[in-house]
């Protein structure tokens, strides 16, 4: 570790390697409480592998989300590219590429702000959507018209693709009746999500692709 130090300080990766070795030594491995984590990814430092937990009292509480981290040369002043590698039903997040809409991420980044604080922030979206500053407007339109159905269909995304416990047996019946027909599970579930869980229109789209 020593001597990769020495090397990262000596190019535009040095503010970033002080960043990862208070995130290794202070932050990996104290995460109990806020159940966050960073990785290396093939010992590249330009490349990591974040997770944070589903928080509590949200419907995707138990659930465990991937995140891919991308460094780029021009970190700390710069923010990192974010995605949500683990699908997921939520206003502010991609349900198809998992390209996160949040404002650090993008012009509200300073360069004080560190790994720790972007995962965190993560947690905080995932507890307080902001529908209207949507990044998938399927999805947000639902979180607006009809937040029971929201939650009931995010608790399933997060039961069926993060592995938290709870899911809604009357939309696990829905997907298996469909699945049963020989449509791929993952794109019953998404034609279900977006279209209100009615079997017939989804039946439709699935057709129609």
């Amino acid at each position: 570790m020593k001597e990769g130090v020495k090397f990262f300080i000596g190019n535009t990766l040095g503010f970033f390697l002080a960043d990862i070795t208070n995130i290794y030594f202070l932050f990996i491995f104290k995460t109990s409480k806020n159940q966050i984590k960073v990785d290396l990814v093939d010992e590249n430092f330009t490349e990591l592998r974040g997770e944070i937990a589903g928080p509590p009292d949200t419907p995707y509480e138990g659930g465990r989300y991937q995140l891919e981290i991308k460094i780029p040369e021009t970190y700390p002043f710069n923010p990192p590219k974010v995605r949500f590698i683990t699908k997921i039903w939520h206003p502010n997040i991609s349900s198809v590429t998992g390209a996160i809409c949040l404002d650090i991420l993008k012009d509200q980044w300073a360069a004080a702000m560190t790994l720790r604080t972007v995962l965190l922030s993560l947690q905080a979206l995932l507890a307080a959507a902001e529908p209207d500053d949507p990044q998938d407007a399927v999805v947000a339109n639902q979180y607006k018209q009809n937040p029971e159905m929201f939650k009931q269909t995010a608790r399933l995304w997060a039961h069926v693709y993060a592995g938290a416990p709870v899911s809604s047996p009357e939309y696990t019946k829905k997907i298996e009746n469909l699945c049963a027909m020989g449509f791929d599970r993952n794109a019953v579930i998404v034609a279900l999500s977006s279209k209100s869980w009615d079997v017939e229109t989804a039946t439709e789209l699935l057709l129609s692709n």
